[in-house]
């Protein structure tokens, strides 16, 4: 299949065009517009080596929130209060340490450029992207960040910088969401962490359908 190489028009291929491992497209810009559309179609960016890279998977890594698995550990370390939580008290600070924790882990770089950065606390700003903290002592010390739209939370990426504090916030916040009725949460691609909290796979036509019911 070929990769489509976007320009300045506003529109993305079908998912269906997308490659064996994903990517569906090349190029373009992180305009409020174009992610907000791409996201409603079931697309995300990851950046290498500058340009934008359009990913649409097959299968899809999900978490339906009625399904969230809390381990005994878990319970444990939320029945004891060693972290607080709070929802969009520090989206830039979140964000940022998504962007160090990843070049970590990677080494050289990181898919979370500065462009991407200032695009989605731009996307902050509108009300879109959404960050939720933990804080152990009035010191951040994990969190996540992603895209609300509709009945759909689209998860990017999270942090912690001690044991089971990104854990601590992904629970809490899923739990909020289900009071106020989100029937799904877009984990991208397969994680171990995440599969341990309950995020299964399904196939992308399952994933587009709900799309269209759900935002």
């Amino acid at each position: 299949m070929s990769v489509y190489v976007l320009d300045d028009r506003l529109w993305f291929p079908d998912a269906s065009e997308a490659t064996e491992d994903g990517l569906l497209a090349v190029g373009g810009d992180l305009s409020e517009e174009r992610l907000l559309l791409a996201y409603r179609k079931g697309v995300f960016p990851w950046y290498e080596n500058d340009v934008p890279l359009w990913w649409c998977p097959d299968p899809r890594f999900v978490l339906f929130p009625e399904k969230l698995k809390i381990s005994k550990s878990m319970k444990q370390v939320l029945k004891k209060n060693q972290f607080s939580f709070s929802l969009n008290k520090a989206f830039e600070v979140v964000i940022h340490n998504c962007k160090a924790a990843k070049r970590n882990q990677e080494g050289n770089g990181t898919w979370i450029t500065d462009d991407i950065e200032r695009a989605y606390i731009n996307l902050h700003k509108k009300n879109y992207a959404v960050s939720a903290e933990a804080w152990q002592n009035n010191v951040l010390v994990g969190g996540l960040y992603g895209i609300r739209l509709g009945s759909i939370f689209f998860g990017e990426s999270m942090f912690s910088t001690v044991d089971n504090a990104s854990k601590f916030a992904f629970i809490n916040y899923v739990e909020k969401l289900k009071k106020e009725e989100i029937k799904l949460i877009d984990c991208q691609v397969y994680t171990q962490h995440l599969e341990s909290l309950g995020a299964e796979m399904i196939s992308c036509d399952n994933f587009l359908n709900l799309l269209k019911k759900l935002i």
